[in-house]
């Protein structure tokens, strides 16, 4: 499934956020976008769900404009999972994760055995299964986090668009989402995912794209856009990068002004 943006535009209230915007992004495989708050991550990602309009260019999925598949059927290849989703706090994990089968139902075929399957294997991945009763307002930041990557696995896209998906998650539910998907590309899903946290991104996507005022200042494997030049001229924030003494890749290490001078760190 190929899914790729040539020469994007995006403006809000005439000041533009990408300009120009060109990616083709890689099928089965997990793209990382990376970058300061405000360099285009979260617009990018909108514009590619078909939550934003673009002024200028066009996206463009198996070969087809994404405006020109019909809504439906575009839920069925491209699932959005936004920064901050509306909380409905009433409602219970279970049927908030049953949305994610919506796109799959219609006047003729409602609720069936496929989509009780698919709405339990999605908790089940996610560790809610337990939790399937509770009812949203009650359950932790990291929790209600999950129930909502829960609805967008049981929607069973096979393009994943996760704008922070392990924000408020503790550490452990971290390395449990990040393992998730590359179980998810396994399979063969196309993940899209904005991250903070550049060396979960060094560690599990396959592609990084480092974004800076709505363009691309790097892309590649990690090696080649985890540098120290880079990250600085993104970030604006002096790193030093050394080797992941578990994983091999680079590891990035801001520096704060109380830093060690002396810990004796082999930059690479």
């Amino acid at each position: 499934m190929s899914f790729t943006c040539q020469a994007l535009t995006v403006a809000y209230e005439n000041t533009p956020v990408l300009q120009q915007f060109s990616l083709a992004f890689q099928p089965q495989k997990i793209t990382a976008l990376l970058g300061a708050n405000g360099c285009g991550k979260s617009t990018l990602l909108k514009t590619l769900a078909g939550q934003l309009t673009p002024q200028a260019g066009l996206i463009q999925l198996d070969e087809k404009a994404l405006a020109a598949w019909p809504l439906a059927q575009r839920a069925q290849r491209v699932a959005y999972l936004p920064q901050y989703p509306e909380l409905f706090a009433d409602m219970t994990v279970f049927d908030l994760v049953r949305y994610g089968r919506y796109p799959h139902q219609s006047r003729r075929q409602q609720w069936q055995p496929e989509d009780e399957v698919a709405v339990r294997d999605a908790m089940l991945k996610t560790g809610l299964s337990a939790l399937a009763t509770r009812r949203m307002k009650s359950l932790s930041g990291g929790q209600q986090q999950r129930a909502w990557i829960a609805m967008v696995l049981a929607q069973q896209a096979g393009i994943l668009l996760l704008d922070e998906p392990i924000n408020h998650l503790d550490l452990n539910h971290q390395v449990e989402i990040m393992d998730l998907l590359v179980d998810l590309r396994q399979q063969g899903k196309t993940l899209i995912v904005v991250l903070h946290d550049l060396n979960l991104a060094s560690r599990y996507a396959d592609h990084l794209v480092l974004m800076k005022q709505g363009a691309i200042v790097a892309q590649g494997a990690a090696h080649e856009v985890l540098t120290t030049v880079k990250i600085e001229h993104a970030y604006q924030q002096p790193v030093s990068v050394v080797s992941d003494p578990v994983y091999g890749g680079p590891m990035v290490i801001p520096l704060g002004r109380h830093r060690n001078q002396t810990s004796g760190l082999r930059a690479v």
